[in-house]
C-alpha cells in the first residue's frame, strides 16, 4: 500500500489512559484476560518539527527507545499505516506505572496506548471501531488475550476467526478482590512460550476445557468456587522451573486455600480473592515465606478499559 502524508493535524493533542492486564487466570490459557486498576498514562501532540519525541517518566525511563522504534510510536505508526496515512510529527509524554517483563501485559498496554492515540488523532477523518482496534492491536501482539481486556476493561474472552479475532465482555462478581504479587525479576515472554510443549494429554486438555468454563461461572457469579476453578494442567507446570520461587508461592498459597495463579507469563502471581480480607492473608504469606523481595498491589478490576481524550486545537498553546 502506497502511503499519503498524514492530514494536517497540526495542534492536535490526546490524553490516553490504559489498564494493565493479567491474562490466563491459570487455565484460560491465551483465552482469558481481566483488566486491573494499575495504568499507564500516554500524552501525544502533533508537532511543526520533523520526526518523533518520546519522554518517557516512571517505568522504563532511561531503558525503553524514545525515538521511533518505541513500542508506542510503532502503533501509531501501525494504526495510521493501516489507514493508508504516514506517521505525522509527534511528540509523547509517556507516564509508566505497569511494570515491565513481570506478566501484566505492559507489551500490550504499550500497543494499545499508541492505538488509541492515534484512534483519538485520527478523530473525524478516520472512524475505528471496536473491531478494528482489536484486530490492529492483535495484529501487533500476536493474540488477543491481554489487549482485548486492556481496550475494553472487565474480563474478556478472546478467540480468533477467519474473519479476524473477537472477544466478549463479562462483568465481574463484586466479590472478586485481585491481589497481584510482583518480584523484583522479569521473564521474557518468548523464553516462556518456547518451555511449552507441542501437544499435551488428552486427559489434561478436557481437564482444562472443565476448569475453564467452571472459572467464568467463579468470577461472575461464584467466587466461592475460585480455587477449584484455577486449576491448570496446560501452561504453569511447565514453566515452573523458568520461576521456581513463583511456582513455590502459588503452591503454599493453593495450599491455604488461595486461587493463586501465574500472571500472565510471569513471574508476578494473581491471587483472585473471594473477599478482601482474604487479600491480606495471601499479601502476608508472600510476605512471609519469599526469599526476595516482592510487592503487593491491591487491585480492582478496571471495568473502562483504555480511554483518549481528544483536546480541541484551540485550548493547545
Amino acid at each position: 500500500m502506497s502511503l499519503q502524508p498524514a492530514p494536517d493535524l497540526t495542534g492536535r493533542s490526546v490524553s490516553v489512559k490504559v489498564p494493565a492486564t493479567t491474562a490466563n487466570l491459570g487455565p484460560g490459557f491465551d483465552t482469558l484476560g481481566l483488566a486491573l486498576s494499575l495504568y499507564d498514562e500516554l500524552h501525544v501532540s502533533v508537532r511543526d518539527e520533523p520526526g518523533v519525541y518520546v519522554d518517557v517518566h516512571g517505568v522504563g525511563a532511561g531503558e525503553v527507545p524514545t525515538d521511533e522504534s518505541n513500542l508506542v510510536v510503532t502503533a501509531i505508526a501501525h494504526t495510521f499505516n493501516a489507514y493508508g496515512f504516514e506517521l505525522p510529527n509527534l511528540h509523547l509524554e509517556a507516564h509508566n506505572v505497569i511494570p515491565h517483563g513481570r506478566g501484566l501485559g505492559s507489551s500490550g498496554a504499550a500497543i494499545v496506548s499508541g492505538i488509541m492515540a492515534a484512534k483519538g488523532l485520527l478523530e473525524g477523518i478516520v472512524d475505528i471501531d471496536s473491531v478494528g482496534l482489536l484486530r490492529l492491536a492483535t495484529q501487533m501482539e500476536g493474540h488477543p488475550d491481554n489487549v482485548a481486556p486492556a481496550l475494553f476493561g472487565g474480563l474478556t474472552i478472546a478467540w480468533v476467526t477467519p474473519e479476524g479475532p473477537q472477544h466478549k465482555k463479562l462483568i465481574v462478581h463484586r466479590g472478586v478482590s485481585p491481589l497481584v504479587c510482583v518480584p523484583e525479576t522479569t521473564m521474557s515472554t518468548a523464553l516462556a512460550r518456547s518451555l511449552q510443549p507441542s501437544s499435551v494429554p488428552h486427559e489434561d486438555a478436557i481437564f482444562n476445557v472443565s476448569r475453564s468454563a467452571l472459572l467464568i461461572a467463579a468470577l461472575i457469579q461464584s467466587p466461592e468456587l475460585l480455587l477449584a476453578a484455577t486449576e491448570d494442567k496446560l501452561h504453569q507446570s511447565y514453566r515452573a522451573s523458568a520461576m521456581p520461587e513463583t511456582d513455590s508461592l502459588i503452591q503454599l498459597l493453593r495450599k491455604n486455600g488461595l486461587a493463586a495463579v501465574v500472571s500472565g507469563a510471569g513471574p508476578s502471581l494473581l491471587v483472585l480473592c473471594s473477599d478482601p480480607a482474604q487479600r491480606l492473608v495471601a499479601a502476608q504469606l508472600v510476605t512471609e515465606n519469599a526469599a526476595t523481595p516482592w510487592q503487593s498491589l491491591m487491585l480492582a478490576v478496571d471495568f473502562k478499559g483504555a480511554t483518549v481524550i481528544s483536546h480541541p486545537v484551540e485550548a493547545v498553546a
